[in-house]
């Protein structure tokens, strides 16, 4: 069960983060607590699946990356093996299981374009795939989610 401070805690982290060297020094003081306490609720929420992922998002575009959507049509008897061999790039993100005739989905984020040439190349050879779509994104949308506790 969350407990109020658990409950502050969370709606701080999720966009008041401060960039600093000891940021949790910080968000205690906000807190009056301690920054021992801030990082053992932290751990706690972790552990217990409060929170599921915990970093900052970056605009791969600025830092000079090219990132692409991609849609894979794979014989269902071979999708858990093409899966597998996708999961193995560095730069392969949210890779889902659909249900439709390109059932496999996930985002790539590389270096450059020739990077993403050869790896979308590769996985377009790998055994039971019979096609791959590049979708890249032609605009941009952020949607900026914050949840009130």
């Amino acid at each position: 069960m969350l407990t109020p401070f658990d409950k502050e805690l969370l709606n701080i982290i999720q966009t008041r983060l401060p960039l600093e060297s000891r940021p949790y020094a910080k968000v205690a003081q906000w807190l009056e607590a301690e920054e021992s306490t801030v990082l053992e609720r932290l751990n706690w929420l972790k552990d217990n699946g409060y929170i599921r992922r915990f970093g900052a998002f970056f605009d791969s575009a600025c830092l000079g990356y090219v990132s692409t959507l991609a849609a894979v049509k794979v014989r269902p008897e071979q999708v858990a093996a093409v899966a597998q061999a996708v999961n193995a790039y560095s730069g392969v993100t949210h890779n889902y299981e659909r249900e439709s005739e390109y059932n496999l989905w996930f985002t790539l984020l590389t270096a450059d374009q020739a990077e993403q040439d050869r790896v979308l190349a590769a996985i377009r050879s790998l055994p039971g795939v019979e096609g791959l779509l590049s979708l890249p994104a032609i605009e941009k949308y952020k949607v900026s989610v914050e949840f009130s506790l």
